[in-house]
């Protein structure tokens, strides 16, 4: 029979061992992730691969057309912040701005639409919880076009590209969208926000709301869209975050 202290030393190597294999397991697994090629922004093509698993297990099991983002009374809604700037250096007037259009299959922009096109579609209201990957949130109220409406009207067909790519009309600030996640009934070409009209902070006079997507693909001020199945440009995931960055 073992005496307390034999006891307790068989007791502490054990547990030494499992902390190491498992230190050793953790290494190993840093090390897979951390290696190939660089394949978008600062993200190694192994950890690129594990975030695109995520990717498609949050697309195939959460935020499809049958699973919305939860909605919140207007008691709830509080005051967000105005967090970047970039691709706001200008105020855009509305009867100035003009949103470029080109639709799947085309080889540049085919139109330039006025606020007052984009107004004509049905009109469309939301209270979301608006979150950023910096760990904060805020409910918010929106109001605009579904996005989805607005490709059945002005680009008829454009439905079938895998992507969209947005751009700010100095294209300082640009995201890329994968057309799921875009086609959301909850996304929208919104201009307003707690019942006034967007500010220039906020983007105005349209940005872009995606309750599926965290904030930093929520682009403001949108002065481009391009339908295409290459996918676009994105200002963050050339910055190291996930191209995805969905919920």
């Amino acid at each position: 029979m073992l005496s307390n202290e034999q006891e307790l030393a068989r007791r502490t190597r054990r547990g030494f061992l499992a902390l190491g294999g498992g230190a050793v397991a953790g290494m190993a697994g840093l090390g897979w992730l951390s290696a190939g090629p660089i394949a978008e922004g600062d993200i190694p093509a192994n950890f690129r691969k594990v975030l695109g698993l995520n990717e498609k297990a949050i697309r195939s099991a959460l935020y499809s057309n049958d699973h919305l983002a939860p909605a919140f009374p207007a008691s709830a809604i509080g005051k967000i912040k105005a967090n970047g700037d970039d691709g706001l250096d200008d105020d855009v007037e509305d009867e100035d701005w003009r949103l470029e259009i080109q639709p799947y299959g085309a080889d540049d922009v085919t139109q330039k639409l006025t606020m007052e096109d984009v107004k004509s579609l049905p009109h469309h209201e939301q209270i979301i919880e608006f979150k950023c990957v910096e760990g904060w949130s805020t409910v918010t109220q929106f109001a605009g076009v579904r996005l989805s409406d607005f490709t059945a009207k002005f680009c008829p067909g454009s439905e079938r590209a895998a992507c969209i790519g947005m751009h700010t009309p100095n294209e300082e600030y640009y995201v890329g969208i994968d057309m799921p996640s875009a086609m959301h009934p909850q996304t929208l070409l919104a201009w307003e926000m707690n019942s006034e009209p967007l500010t220039d902070e906020h983007g105005a006079p349209l940005r872009l709301v995606i309750p599926v997507k965290y904030g930093i693909k929520n682009i403001k001020r949108i002065g481009t869209i391009e339908y295409t199945d290459t996918r676009p440009d994105d200002y963050w995931a050339e910055r190291g975050y996930d191209w995805y960055a969905g919920l």
